[in-house]
């Protein structure tokens, strides 16, 4: 789905050539779809009123490629969701429809799917799919979704997506919900339908994300932490740099792969791990000759990113802000130089950033373009953001988009009337 219209909510743009901000770009965030709007579309093309679920985007503070090697991660959900509209057929037909783009992809919930065709119905069936084989008997479904999180932005409009479809298929069938179980069969499509070998992050902060809080979320055990995010003095700012990634692609499997690749070759000499997560600092500095560089800079990020995560949590209870951000730093500089999925665009975003005075900054999300994530004083706040999109202009000639984020619920049911009052 195309990306959504940035232009209600908290942001500040600066198209090529401009020379101040606008007075008004840290106005109070407000909803970009109008779901009263949304509802009477879907009864137009479906004949009936629809119910709605939604579900966010995120953003993570800090624990990046940490996920899928049984590590911390501590992300927020954002205000930016998807929605997807449902109502019951009377035959065993899916189907989907985009109101952003126009597409439309039907299956049979009795007929076998055909996965990773590339494109984004790959999400849509395989949520089906995967809670069919979770024992959910799913009834034929009408759906249709609107969304405002950007995609192939690191803010995982994937999980968004998921999540949401999901909820309106256990609905649409009056089936209890388990979110946990909803954010594994979640990842199970990615793996199996659209091919991505992604860790569970992204699918458990969108199923179960809490309003005002970031979420320390254990990847082995699923064992979640509510993490209270004070941004009265602080403001976390995502910046898009526009390029997008595909996360399906070979560079974020290799790096699994790799992390993999050194499990094996440590667990000759440290027999019980299973998992990056097991190995210890002075364990990798013991061990290091048997790795070669590029498996010891990788495994070298995973350790040190899963000590930071779990130190920053403790900061932000302890509303360090300041220090939460140094750790974001170092947490960049890893992602950069050990784990290598930065890129040109998000080094000129993170380092204009700090010149200007955030506290913390760093790509976040699987890296190869999308965004960054800030941390800064409200205080400098617009210095800041003029800083950053005066430096990206003048390096690529081009506008990036920055807006402030809100912590936000995690996937639920939407009242339009309520909503539009937001």
């Amino acid at each position: 789905m195309p990306e959504g219209d940035p232009s209600n909510l908290c942001y500040h743009r600066f198209e090529k050539g401009t020379s101040r901000e606008s007075a008004d770009w840290c106005r109070r965030w407000k909803v970009s779809v109008d779901l009263l709007s949304f509802s009477r579309t879907f009864a137009s093309l479906f004949g009936q009123a629809p119910r709605i679920f939604s579900a966010p985007g995120r953003v993570n503070l800090i624990g990046e490629h940490t996920d899928y090697n049984d590590g911390f991660v501590l992300p927020l959900a954002i205000h930016r969701r998807t929605y997807v509209g449902v109502c019951a057929r009377l035959d065993r037909q899916v189907a989907v429809r985009s109101l952003d783009s126009g597409d439309m992809h039907t299956f049979a919930l009795d007929e076998p799917g055909q996965p990773q065709r590339g494109n984004w119905s790959d999400y849509c069936e395989g949520m089906a799919r995967m809670l069919q084989s979770d024992g959910q008997p799913l009834r034929g479904a009408d759906l249709l979704i609107t969304s405002d999180v950007p995609t192939g932005a690191g803010l995982s409009s994937s999980a968004a997506l998921e999540i949401s479809i999901g909820l309106a298929l256990l609905a649409n069938a009056e089936l209890p919900l388990d979110a946990r179980r909803l954010a594994l069969a979640a990842q199970r499509a990615e793996h199996v339908f659209v091919g991505t070998r992604c860790g569970i992050m992204d699918q458990f902060i969108a199923a179960l994300g809490v309003e005002g809080h970031a979420l320390l979320i254990d990847c082995r055990s699923l064992e979640a932490r509510n993490v209270h995010l004070d941004t009265t003095t602080t403001a976390v700012v995502v910046c898009d740099s526009g390029v997008k990634h595909a996360l399906a692609s070979s560079a974020y499997n290799e790096r699994r792969r790799e992390c993999e690749q050194g499990v094996q070759l440590l667990r000759r000499v440290i027999p019980a791990i299973t998992h990056l997560r097991d190995v210890s600092d002075e364990d990798l500095t013991r061990h290091a000759r048997r790795l070669s560089p590029t498996l010891l800079r990788r495994c070298r990020h995973v350790v040190t990113e899963n000590a930071r995560t779990q130190l920053a949590a403790g900061l932000l209870d302890e509303g360090d802000m300041k220090s939460v951000g140094q750790l974001m730093n170092e947490s960049h500089e890893s992602l950069r130089d050990d784990y290598e999925v930065s890129c040109d665009e998000l080094e000129v975003l993170v380092h204009a950033a700090r010149r200007a005075g955030a506290w913390g900054a760093r790509m976040t999300g699987g890296g190869f373009g999308g965004c960054t994530v800030n941390l800064v004083s409200r205080d400098c706040l617009e210095g800041v953001i003029s800083a950053i999109h005066r430096e990206f202009a003048q390096q690529f000639g081009r506008a990036c988009t920055v807006f402030e984020v809100v912590a936000s619920a995690g996937g639920r049911r939407e009242d339009p009337a309520a909503h539009n009052r937001r």
